[in-house]
């Protein structure tokens, strides 16, 4: 499938690629449930970003050289955490991301996507593991045995692969003030299955995940309180993030994610804003997918299809 490319349709706003990739949605049923038929069902949801490349420093409107040498500027990216009295991540890791594109996997406190009728309401979620190898997520995503000293036996089932579909994180400038995107969209289920649910809501209208939409995100602060908003992670498990990063919010509670370095490691908290549902008339810029012009094969299916359910991402319907 690939992560697709983007066009500028107009001018204005200003916008620069950060980052690009393919993302995955999953969910998985709550403990003891054999399947899910509403978000009530939903123990969890998950989302998987595959990166094509990160730091593209330049606008969409740059001419092929400029944006030639931009693209040469990528190097190692560093992955996991810094030791510190927080243990957020694995340790360090340098990567290139050209030979081995990062694998996040980030879980949504409220199990959704922000609802797009409520602008401005934010949603926590925080990024629980950062590799280059396939295996690391399918370990995440499969289903378990165990038991518990009160409760007995339990058993949770294999998470939902639910959709697929290629991303973006940018920075927008809006008068003097930068502030970061996440927009995407999607590719499957394809449009006939995922309108088929009947008088019962489709797993993707339960979860608010548009066929594309646009979120603000925001990078919390580790080294401040959560406040009464959000609980957020145990002290032990936020980001340790390097000063180069860690220096870029001061005293400030949120910084934008720029760069998505800050993604790039284990307990690093965020927020979601629902900006809108239309990426063009907010952005200017148009996502197009290998899909819009021909079939197209899924990735999730070849990377992680052996380790999840995939009836959801095939006919839009619960499971």
């Amino acid at each position: 499938m690939g992560g697709g490319e983007e066009v500028k349709t107009r001018p204005e706003p200003k916008v620069e690629i950060q980052e690009k990739g393919e993302i995955f949605f999953f969910y998985r049923p709550k403990v003891n449930k054999e399947e899910a038929h509403g978000a009530d069902d939903v123990q969890r949801m998950y989302i998987v970003m595959r990166t094509d490349s990160q730091k593209e420093e330049k606008q969409l409107s740059d001419s092929p050289k400029e944006g030639e040498k931009a693209s040469q500027k990528d190097g190692d990216e560093k992955i996991g955490a810094t030791s510190g009295a927080r243990e957020g991540g694995r340790g360090e890791e340098e990567v290139n991301i050209k030979e081995q594109p990062l694998l996040r996997l980030a879980i949504m406190g409220k199990k959704s996507l922000p609802d797009p009728s409520k602008r401005g309401r934010p949603f926590w979620g925080h990024i629980d593991l950062v590799t280059t190898k396939p295996d690391d997520i399918k370990a995440a995503l499969k289903g378990e045995e165990y038991d518990t000293a009160t409760r007995g036996h339990r058993h949770t089932q294999e998470a939902r692969a639910l959709a697929e579909g290629v991303y973006r994180i940018l920075r927008h400038q809006s008068g003097k003030q930068n502030h970061t995107h996440l927009i995407y969209k999607l590719e499957f289920p394809v449009l006939d299955a995922a309108g088929v649910s009947g008088p019962q809501e489709s797993p993707l209208e339960a979860l608010n995940i548009d066929r594309e939409a646009s979120f603000l995100i925001q990078i919390k602060n580790p080294e401040q309180p959560s406040g009464s908003q959000f609980r957020g992670l145990p002290e032990k498990r936020k980001a340790a993030f390097p000063a180069s990063l860690q220096g870029q919010f001061g005293q400030k509670k949120y910084s934008p994610a720029d760069p998505p370095d800050f993604l790039n490691y284990e307990g690093c908290e965020f927020l979601l804003i629902s900006a809108s549902d239309d990426i063009e008339e907010e952005l200017g810029l148009e996502l197009k997918t290998e899909c819009d012009d021909e079939k197209c094969s899924s990735d999730l299916l070849q990377m992680f299809g052996d380790a999840v359910s995939t009836k959801p991402l095939l006919s839009g319907t619960w499971e």
